[in-house]
């Protein structure tokens, strides 16, 4: 069977921007727009020209790409011609293969929001992709507030589209602008607009996720015949959101009937690097990436229970929907107390450690002693990294590196040289390596250093700051999540601590500690994460 092609458009740079607290510079725009033209999408839209600095600098220097770049704006003002609207011409002016307006189609934005006639609105559409495709452009209608607006006057909404699509538009697209419209309404509805003459080949869908159901409601409108798929990255965007290109592209390739039904620009290739691209965006916006997010999460296929990672050692098709490494993601079996033997051979196996039948009783070891840690406050389910080290040490299998005679760290709020007042953290760590002892002091200022200041950065730097032999494997390692819990609380209150690290090779791993003093919970779960990283880069012991 002859598939049919699928287009995916992708607005993270303009829409994903509208998202409350993003905004990104030209130089994350660019490396953003990279990522999406190296996985496959077909259209990028880079943001409104002459509507912020950012974005007309973004222009001006526009990546090269396979992806059709896309500049977005808005259908002509009343009151001027076409070749006349300034706001207009500034998107004209980027000269983009592909040129994407936005118009009303809801009746009630016309006469309410523009304050016009809706015949006038009907030969403002016309009148701007007319331009549009004259000066040779690729030109896209975002209808906003279609699916609203048909519902409200079906009839008006019908005739701004095909007002659009007769004055040459190569899409049309349906906007859920307001995110309330469900699956079935918007099948019915793009069925409606195909029948009403705009072929399906034309028809685009852009949905908002305000109903929790933006991915659903995109494949609802495949399904009626639209041949392209608006939305962004890890679902950025207003309010709730957009409908997520990273959830979307998998279901798209691995489940049928779309697997078998179309083709993307997306291949089998790049599809294994779905999750780094959706790393990737959340480390430019220094964001904690969503552990459940379908297909990339770092938790959308962990197994906890017993019961599960017996089953999926036999066979992982009896609890995982797809293979993990398809999209670049890896299988997690979780270490807690409900763990039994099934999940700890597991885990011992994702982590190198083949077990022989010399090392079969140290099993009930290792349960136990996780049992007796977590009584005490650990928690291993997510620190995977720290459960490793744990098993290494029950297993015999544990280097020693070096050992911390000591450490201090001060906080303390002061003047600055410039009069300001600012937090300031100091820590000395003194530690042995080899028989040498090395004595590191660091200092920050928490007025300088925002994001990242703190005593536990400052430990975090000091222990980095000189390592011996051991420097270089932790030259590329940084602390990227700090999470902080009160496990009983009274006066024998118990806080336990998990830190994620990240390294250059795009590895991630957690660590805990517990204490009644959060800096010595801190720090224990940062000598863990050396530690790991050491291990897994076969360091000299």
């Amino acid at each position: 069977m002859t598939k049919e092609r699928l287009y995916l458009f992708d607005t993270t740079l303009r829409d994903g921007q509208q998202t409350q607290g993003v905004q990104f510079s030209t130089a994350e725009k660019q490396r953003i727009a990279l990522a999406l033209d190296g996985l496959g999408i077909d259209y990028i839209e880079g943001g409104w020209p002459g509507a912020n600095p950012t974005d007309s600098d973004f222009f001006n220097a526009a990546p090269q790409t396979r992806a059709t770049l896309t500049a977005f704006g808005m259908t002509k003002r009343s009151g001027r011609s076409a070749g006349n609207d300034d706001v207009l011409a500034a998107v004209m002016n980027a000269r983009t293969p592909a040129v994407c307006l936005v118009g009303k189609t809801h009746d009630f934005h016309v006469t309410t929001a523009l304050g016009i006639t809706l015949e006038e609105n009907l030969e403002n559409i016309a009148a701007s992709f007319a331009h549009v495709t004259a000066e040779g452009r690729e030109a896209l209608f975002d209808a906003e507030h279609f699916f609203d607006g048909y519902k409200a006057n079906p009839t008006y909404a019908l005739q701004a589209v095909q007002a659009a699509y007769q004055a040459g538009a190569r899409w049309i697209v349906l906007c859920d602008t307001n995110g309330g419209t469900l699956p079935e309404e918007v099948r019915e509805i793009t069925r409606a607009v195909i029948e009403a003459g705009i072929p399906g080949d034309h028809l685009g869908i852009h949905c908002h996720d305000d109903t929790g159901h933006a991915v659903a409601n995109s494949l609802a409108a495949v399904d009626a015949g639209a041949r392209q798929i608006q939305g962004t990255l890890n679902g950025l965007g207003e309010r709730c959101g957009n409908a997520n290109l990273t959830t979307i592209i998998p279901t798209l390739l691995l489940k049928e009937p779309y697997a078998s039904a179309y083709d993307t620009g997306i291949t089998p290739e790049t599809l294994k690097g779905l999750r780094k691209v959706s790393r990737m965006l959340d480390d430019v916006l220094n964001r904690v990436p969503s552990k459940q997010a379908p297909y990339v999460g770092a938790s959308a296929f962990a197994h906890k229970a017993g019961l599960h990672a017996s089953a999926i050692a036999k066979d992982p098709s009896t609890y995982e929907h797809v293979d993990p490494t398809v999209v670049g993601n890896s299988r997690i079996v979780p270490m807690s107390n409900q763990a039994g033997q099934s999940n700890l051979r597991e885990r011992l196996m994702q982590a190198g450690l083949e077990i022989t039948e010399a090392d079969k009783p140290a099993l009930p070891r290792i349960l136990d002693k996780i049992k007796e840690m977590e009584a005490r406050g650990y928690s291993y389910d997510t620190a995977q990294a720290s459960f490793e080290l744990l098993a290494r040490n029950e297993l015999g299998l544990m280097p020693h590196f070096f050992e911390v005679e000591r450490y201090r760290v001060i906080t303390e709020r002061r003047r600055n040289a410039k009069g300001e007042v600012v937090s300031v953290s100091e820590a000395v760590v003194t530690v042995w390596i080899g028989g040498q002892k090395i004595t590191s002091f660091y200092e920050n200022d928490h007025g300088d250093e925002a994001q990242d200041a703190g005593p536990v950065n400052a430990l975090s730097h000091a222990l980095a700051q000189d390592l011996g032999i051991y420097q270089d494997f932790i030259a590329d390692m940084k602390l990227v999540d700090f999470k902080v819990r009160i496990t009983n609380g009274g006066t024998e209150a118990v806080t336990r601590v998990i830190i994620d690290s990240e390294d250059g090779q795009g590895r991630r791993w957690a660590t805990v500690g517990v204490s009644a003093n959060i800096v010595e919970a801190s720090f224990d779960a940062l000598i863990d994460a050396i530690n790991w990283k050491l291990v897994r880069d076969g360091a000299p012991s």
